[in-house]
């Protein structure tokens, strides 16, 4: 038996490696190749090239090299005549998977589409190609699995690979403990982004809820968490050029994320995967996430997602949908959605006064803050569960064995 897989990205080579591992693990003798990168091949994989490389560009980046992605096309095409794989497993990086599931199918190799993209969110019209190009989808949430059932595709619910990942650390088991409150106050955690652009639009708000916080909790521990030095420089020269913030003794911390997310009372962060992580934690999260006023509007005619945080589109009873379009100009900061078990605040506007507010009722309503925790947990149990790699390999193996009806042996449990 012979499997193609293509991750184009970091993050889907990860993912990429561990379905092989798990593959293997189910049959030793199964032959793996592709397109991927350095943990790919170090999963026993071997590469046609390494696509990861072309992964992080900006567009106009892409328009040049685009005859590097149709010449690593031509080769993955040129694997599927020579090697004839039983199946193709595609992982995120839709762009240049669409073209390389074309050239699977007009070879009558069945294509998998693993960590789908999230065409349910931003682009549904898209759904039409998906069911031209894929057979079969492997969903990692279970709004997205029933939405693409809905629409004709054929899914199997195998769970988010992050999970996974959290499961294998050594301190998974500790981090999935209600955090203690320390003796020397609370550890609000303030968790700026992983990008530079978001840092930028998005700390100075997180400073300012952050001081609101600490005039009404003096003894709140406030902690930046930064990716690496390098943000954490940007950081500190921020919080330098405010008298304000000097005043506040807010520590910068780079590189502990996962550690101090596992001491972290409350949080504020921006928008990201990091939400998954504090739902394992069960730490009570309030999310923000600041953009310009052209494109609050454009997104608001395009999006057909009722949240922009997982963890909420998870909690929540119909997270796919149309969303309301905002005129220009966009004025203020709406409230949160009640439903939402983070509150969050996509917006133009400065949210740090509404982040503040929730943060300084966590904090001072014990009776509100297990309220929040208790809701955490029942989302958490329901989803954040490890086993994604293993199920998907069982699906993928069954379609590459040619069996005509495929389900999960062990779905994980959906968010009620």
């Amino acid at each position: 038996m012979r499997i193609f897989l293509s991750a184009g990205e970091p993050s889907g080579d990860h993912h990429a490696a561990a379905l092989v591992r798990a593959v293997r693990r189910r049959r030793p003798d199964v032959e793996c190749l592709g397109l991927g990168g350095p943990q790919l091949e170090a999963a026993g994989c071997r590469l046609v090239a390494d696509l990861t490389s072309l992964a992080v560009m900006w567009f106009v980046r892409v328009v040049f090299s685009i005859h590097r992605f149709v010449d690593l096309a031509r080769r993955a095409e040129r694997s599927f005549l020579d090697e004839k794989p039983d199946v193709c497993v595609l992982v995120d990086f839709p762009g240049f998977h669409w073209w390389l599931a074309w050239r699977a199918k007009r070879h009558g190799i069945p294509v998998v589409f693993y960590c789908p993209p999230q065409i349910w969110a931003w682009a549904s019209w898209r759904i039409r190609k998906m069911r031209r190009l894929v057979d079969h989808v492997l969903s990692a949430l279970p709004f997205e699995h029933d939405w693409f059932t809905r629409q004709g595709m054929a899914s199997t619910l195998v769970g988010h690979p992050f999970f996974d990942e959290l499961d294998a650390r050594p301190d998974a088991a500790r981090s999935r403990q209600p955090p203690a409150d320390g003796v020397a106050g609370p550890l609000v955690l303030l968790l700026p982004g992983s990008r530079g652009q978001e840092i930028d639009g998005n700390l100075g708000s997180i400073l300012r809820a952050a001081a609101a916080v600490r005039r009404e909790v003096p003894a709140a521990r406030l902690v930046v968490a930064a990716l690496h030095e390098r943000h954490a420089a940007r950081v500190r020269r921020v919080i330098a050029e405010s008298p304000e913030m000097q005043s506040l003794d807010i520590e910068v911390a780079a590189g502990q994320t996962r550690e101090l997310i596992g001491k972290a009372t409350v949080a504020i962060a921006v928008s990201g995967s990091v939400s998954l992580e504090l739902l394992a934690a069960g730490v009570p999260t309030v999310i923000v996430y600041r953009i310009g006023g052209f494109a609050y509007v454009v997104q608001s005619f395009f999006r057909h997602a009722r949240f922009i945080t997982l963890v909420n589109l998870l909690a929540c009873r119909e997270p796919v949908g149309p969303v309301r379009p905002v005129l220009w100009p966009p004025r203020g900061v709406p409230p949160a959605d009640p439903e939402a078990v983070f509150p969050e605040y996509l917006s133009v506007g400065d949210p740090a006064e509404r982040a503040a507010g929730h943060v300084i009722t966590w904090l001072t309503d014990a009776t509100t803050l297990e309220e929040v925790r208790s809701r955490i947990r029942e989302v958490a149990d329901a989803v954040a569960r490890p086993g994604s790699a293993a199920r998907a390999a069982e699906v993928v193996l069954a379609i590459a064995a040619g069996e005509q009806s495929v389900t999960s042996a062990d779905e994980p449990r959906r968010a009620a």
